[in-house]
């Protein structure tokens, strides 16, 4: 019955997001339900039985036993009741797999020079990017939206991670932000970016930005 209404619990505040895709929000909901029922089911059919009859023998106590410490596998399950993991951030960038991208055949379109930036994820970014070069970009501005996972001497890598279907296949899409003036804003710290484009010798693209506004994380972390 903990286990459900901890699920119960992450859907209603939205905060299964951070762990999961938002369109299997629903099934969550369902999976909790479910679990409360069997709980309560299993509950009532427990009371039903009632209490057996006390065995002062060697059985007694390793049933004993064995019911103390089965009370401390609801101790995680109560903590997520009150406390859930924050999403995914900065320290998993540099320890997981990333997304690999690299050039192939022309498929973008150039961008329009507008009075407004171009909103997009880093995903699109990295691919634009190795797209002959970035030339599709055509000085076009963009913003993209995403965590500081590392300052640098010069700027800072802006990274968002990418799931198929839950946080535990996560992989970290990484761009280095460039042109900055003063400090980096601070490790895991959301922001979104404005600015163009430049070749990079490096292995990550390269934004020039310019302006870096600070923001909440979103409701849904991922691309």
């Amino acid at each position: 019955m903990l286990i459900g209404a901890v699920l119960l619990r992450l859907t209603l505040t939205d905060t299964y997001r951070r762990y999961i895709r938002p369109e299997l929000g629903v099934w969550l909901t369902l999976a909790g339900v479910f679990v409360i029922v069997l709980g309560l089911v299993t509950l009532v059919g427990a009371l039903r039985r009632g209490r057996p009859t006390a065995d002062h023998g060697h059985g007694h106590d390793h049933d004993h036993d064995a019911v103390g410490v089965g009370w401390l596998l609801l101790a995680p399950i109560a903590a997520l009741l009150l406390v859930a993991p924050p999403t995914l951030g900065s320290y998993g960038v540099g320890r997981a797999a990333t997304v690999d991208i690299r050039a192939g055949a022309p498929v973008f379109k150039s961008l329009a020079r507008t009075a407004q930036p171009h909103p997009m994820t880093l995903l699109e970014f990295g691919q634009r990017a190795y797209d002959h070069n970035g030339s599709n970009f055509n000085g076009a501005v963009v913003q993209l939206t995403g965590f500081v996972a590392a300052g640098e001497s010069r700027g800072f890598q802006l990274a968002r991670y990418q799931i198929a279907c839950c946080a535990a296949d996560a992989t970290p899409v990484v761009v280095r932000v460039v042109g900055t003036s003063g400090d980096a804003p601070a490790l895991d710290q959301w922001v979104v970016v404005t600015g163009t484009f430049r070749r990079s010798e490096g292995e990550l693209p390269e934004l020039v930005a310019t302006s870096i506004v600070d923001i909440e994380a979103p409701n849904e972390p991922y691309e």
